[in-house]
């Protein structure tokens, strides 16, 4: 994935300005993530290239999605992409800071993947470490952004490391949130629990949390067929 570019089945994303290139994680995040019936108004919070917005975008009909993003660099990328994606009517990147975001009308449902790290190492490069390092937004930032812009009966997801998803799961249960589901996130069978994508809403959607698991890999190497049914409407090759 180190190209300038990926190319899906129904748009292209144009990657060279931004940090953060299009990965098999966020991939499928904006596969995954459930669209209820209802929802409306769609928010990713640090849109990056943009990927999310338009994996949505094609998810769905009628839906208005905005993906929101600090760097400038990164925002322009996502600008093209988005133009150049067959949903740029309702498809709409704002540049600046979600922590001084208020919107006229809150949405239905927000998803981001955030910076990962927390208390890490940081790299020689700025741009990259906004976007994997909690740098500019830690977490209680971002459940407070979340907090802000979300409806009361919305929902939200993030995609995190299995370790800093423990973490995460402090900062929701401080915030009197409740986590209704999760996915687990492996490489291969038998693996460690590479990511984990977390649902949360403030309030409670069941008496206990759901958790699916997801494969990427079958022992040989070869895609297993969930992963291949999750992202075979995005993907050239699954």
């Amino acid at each position: 994935m180190g190209n300038s570019y990926f190319q899906f089945k129904q748009f292209r994303i144009e990657q060279g300005s931004c940090a953060m290139k299009v990965t098999t994680d966020a991939c499928i995040l904006g596969a995954w993530v459930p669209v209820l019936p209802g929802v409306r108004r769609i928010m990713d919070i640090g849109a990056g290239t943009g990927l999310l917005t338009l994996m949505l975008a094609q998810r769905t009909e009628g839906v208005f999605i905005d993906g929101i993003e600090l760097d400038s660099d990164a925002c322009a990328q996502a600008r093209q992409n988005v133009s150049s994606s067959p949903w740029g009517n309702r498809v709409t990147i704002i540049e600046g800071d979600v922590k001084q975001y208020h919107p006229a009308e809150k949405y239905d449902v927000i998803i981001t993947n955030p910076p990962f790290f927390n208390n890490s190492l940081l790299g020689p490069a700025a741009a990259r470490n906004a976007a994997r390092h909690t740098v500019w937004l830690s977490y209680n930032e971002l459940i407070n952004a979340i907090a802000a812009n979300l409806s009361t009966d919305g929902y939200a997801a993030i995609l995190l490391p299995l370790e800093e998803s423990k973490t995460w799961k402090e900062v929701v249960a401080a915030k009197g949130w409740h986590i209704f589901k999760q996915l687990q996130v492996l490489h291969r069978p038998g693996a460690v629990v590479k990511r984990v994508v977390l649902l949360m809403s403030p309030t409670a959607r069941g008496a206990e949390e759901e958790t699916e698991q997801l494969v990427i890999q079958n022992q040989d190497g070869t895609n297993t067929s969930d992963f291949i049914a999750l992202v075979q409407d995005f993907y050239l090759k699954a």
